[in-house]
């Protein structure tokens, strides 16, 4: 999973932690930090620069997305868009050109905003980013939490047995789309991935 915020506090980490348990049984969910991560700078995958080596974070951060079966995004919405930190470390997976961590990843997405619209606007962004990579995911009723205050408490329950359902819905369609890529003979990724 990665959180589109840095904050140890967000009520994205929130609803992020309160995902983990929602997995099926025999899933190993966590949370993949992204907060190291230095900016994306394509030096360090251009060949023809010498004195700019790969970041140690890079390496790490590319071979955790690669060796998983799926990806999950619990992402805020920050003026209109996704967080620098969460586009920065889906560039950072999309080099070098010759071996995207991205390719044909299941992905799952789950939005929020304090206000009403859920982090509309940041999915849509996202949603768009992630297109280029062929990343499958599953299908309506996609998930924008607005009003997410309201939602979660400080000590990660979610408040309406509605939206608790829901949830689990979402992620119990998300782990069916990650078993089925799996199950599916290893055509499109390479050997270190699904």
């Amino acid at each position: 999973m990665l959180v589109g915020s840095l904050r140890r506090a967000s009520y994205a980490r929130k609803i992020a932690r309160y995902a983990v348990g929602c997995f099926p049984e025999g899933y190993d969910a966590s949370i993949v930090e992204i907060r190291d991560l230095p900016l994306y700078d394509f030096d360090y995958d251009d060949p023809e620069v010498a004195d700019k080596p790969v970041p140690p974070e890079y390496t790490a951060f590319r071979e955790t997305i690669k060796a998983s079966d799926g990806v999950l995004f619990v992402t805020p919405e920050n003026n209109r868009a996704i967080p620098a930190c969460l586009k920065n470390a889906i560039d950072v997976g999309s080099k070098p050109n010759s071996d995207v961590a991205w390719k044909h990843l299941p992905a799952g997405i789950i939005s929020h905003s304090v206000g009403r619209m859920g982090g509309y606007s940041s999915q849509k962004n996202l949603r768009l980013a992630l297109s280029y990579f062929d990343m499958p995911t599953p299908g309506q009723p996609e998930v924008f939490l607005g009003q997410s205050p309201t939602l979660i408490s400080d000590d990660g329950i979610i408040a309406e047995e509605s939206t608790a359902r829901f949830l689990r819905d979402y992620i119990s369609r998300f782990a069916e789309l990650v078993e089925k890529q799996t199950s599916e003979p290893q055509t499109q990724r390479s050997a270190t991935g699904l």
